[in-house]
């Protein structure tokens, strides 16, 4: 006889979820491109991979921008995002090269980085070292942590 097991609904709405959420993002990747393919819309889909912190009273937000000439990105802000534009262009050589294999996506990028209420927008500094870009500005208070200590109880 088999054994009895009770019905878990919330375990079935789980697992559904996961394969969900596999299915939109092999979908995502098929149609846009995931890290270093080609999307079916034929350009290179990538973007460069962003951070973002508080440090020493400042936001700042880190972009990797590696084989890219700073001349060629742009940093703006609208509202309450960050904008980076940019583009890596491949180098065009006449001569054929046998790849072995490639990861290196090429193309125009832009990444949005939605900024805290209270940025003073009239301070942001950015430079760029060893492939990153760093950009800085003023945080405001509320960003700042705050050490919490915990009580021991016996």
């Amino acid at each position: 006889m088999k054994e009895l097991t009770p019905w878990k609904p919330m375990r079935e709405l789980e697992s559904l979820e996961r394969r969900m959420s596999d299915l939109f993002d092999r979908f995502h990747e098929r149609f846009f491109g995931g890290a270093g393919e080609r999307s079916v819309w034929g350009g290179d889909a990538w973007a460069p991979a962003i951070e973002s912190h508080v440090e020493k009273g400042n936001l700042v937000v880190k972009a990797d921008l590696p084989g890219i000439d700073p001349k060629e990105v742009s940093i703006s802000v609208t509202g309450n995002q960050l904008r980076i534009e940019g583009e890596r262009k491949q180098e065009e050589k006449k001569e054929e090269k046998d790849y072995f294999y490639q990861e290196v996506s090429y193309g125009k990028f832009v990444r949005s980085v939605p900024l805290p209420e209270g940025v003073d927008t009239e301070k942001i500094k950015a430079n760029y070292k060893d492939g990153v870009l760093e950009i800085l500005m003023p945080a405001p208070k509320q960003l700042e942590s705050k050490k919490i200590q915990i009580e021991m109880k016996k």
